[in-house]
Order: structure tokens, then sequence, then C-alpha cells
């Protein structure tokens, strides 16, 4: 599995906002202007994650963006599922796909496919344990 752009300027534009929680409302700009990201890319990247409620956005001269919650209950896991959808190494074992779907057809003795729900399993687990807060402790 591997984490697109869209992914990691995600986690990176949201630790940001985390770094800057007490400061109300973020422009985009700013966001683009300190990660270096594009800040055309940025918007499509907060679409999504103010769609999965991770962020309130607010219009005008003084909007800009803030954390829908506090950093200690904005787990990583949350952020990638918005912007790339199941974290599953394989297709056939992404939360979406029944055992039918399966390209291959052997989803019922399938040997592979239980090192995949494992894989998937374990790093579903080590992205759902790791909060902003845990992210801006690692810092200090």
């Amino acid at each position: 599995m591997r984490i697109s752009t869209r992914g990691e300027y995600g986690v990176r534009a949201m630790v940001y906002m985390a770094l800057n929680y007490l400061d109300g409302d973020i422009p985009l700009s700013r966001i683009a202007l300190e990660e270096n990201i594009s800040q055309q890319y940025l918007e499509q990247i907060f679409s999504p994650l103010r769609q999965s409620g991770l962020i309130n956005s607010k219009r005008g001269a003084k909007g800009g963006y803030t954390l829908a919650r506090s950093p200690e209950k904005i787990f990583v896991g949350d952020i990638i599922r918005a912007l790339e959808g199941p974290i599953a190494p394989v297709e056939c074992v992404s939360d979406q796909k029944k055992n039918e779907d399966c390209r291959c057809g052997k989803s019922d003795n399938c040997l592979a496919r239980q090192v995949w729900e494992k894989l998937r399993d374990h790093i579903n687990e080590l992205l759902n344990d790791i909060s902003l807060q845990d992210m801006l402790d690692w810092k200090h």
C-alpha cells in the first residue's frame, strides 16, 4: 500500500492546523505557504476533509479553516480514509469489498487473503492509534 501525495499533504496540513489549533481560523494561503503545498491542491484536499467532519471552514476576509475536534480526537487513520478511501494492501480485503467481489474468485479458500487481512488490520490499528496530538507530542 502506498499513500499518495493527497494523503501525505493532508496529514501535513492537519498537523499544521493542530500546531496552531488555539489560533482560530487559519487561511488556506498560510497553510500552503508554511507547508510548501500548492493552495489549489490544498483546496482539493480540504473538501473531503470537510465532508468527513474533520475540519470546519469559514468564508470571508477573516475566514479560514479549523479542526472540527481537538487534536487528541483526530486520528491519522481518519485523515487517510477521508482522502484515500479504505486502508487495505489489496483490493479484495478493502472494507468496501465483499468476498464475492474479489478479482481472483478464490476468496473462500485463499490462503494469501489471511495475510492481507492481518496486514490491513495492523495498519488500521496503528493509524487509528495515532492522534494529531500524539504527533505534536513527538516534537517535544
